[in-house]
Formats: C-alpha cells, structure tokens, sequence
C-alpha cells in the first residue's frame, strides 16, 4: 500500500458521543476521539505508528491522509400557521 493518498472515514456517534474511524485504506486503524479536532490530531500517529510495527505496508518518509468527516442531524420544524 502506497496510495498517493490514504483516504479516511470518519463518523460521529451519536449514542457514545465520540467521532471514530469508520472505514480506512490502512488496516487496523481504530481511532476514536471526543473532538472531531483531536481525531485529526490522533489518526496521522496511528497510522505512522501502524506503518512502523508492519501492521500497514508502506515505506513513505510523509504520508497524505485525506480525513473525511460525516454527521447527521436533524432540523425539527413546528408549523407556525
């Protein structure tokens, strides 16, 4: 695995209110973090760190990760009329 970029999903759980790794190009990367910005803070050391123990192939001095973040919610409209 050398991509020129490593692609990551990240999603927002509303029942543990945490934001986690929701699919990666780098096997084994489970990540979770209160803050969107700590996650993105968390997945460039776990992924170096993966890449480093062999569990992830690569041999990259710089990797580009591209995090991409989802959520939901909702917008609940009562009738004024």
């Amino acid at each position: 695995m050398n991509p020129t970029v490593i692609v990551v999903k990240a999603a927002f759980d509303d029942d543990s209110g945490v934001w986690f790794v929701e699919h990666s190009e780098v096997p084994g990367l489970n990540v979770e973090a209160e803050t969107f910005d700590e996650l993105v803070r968390q997945v460039p050391l776990a992924i170096a760190d993966l890449i480093r123990e062999g569990a992830a192939p690569g041999h990259l001095e710089d990797v580009p990760i591209e995090l991409i973040a989802h959520a939901s919610a909702r917008a609940r409209v009562r009738d004024v009329a």
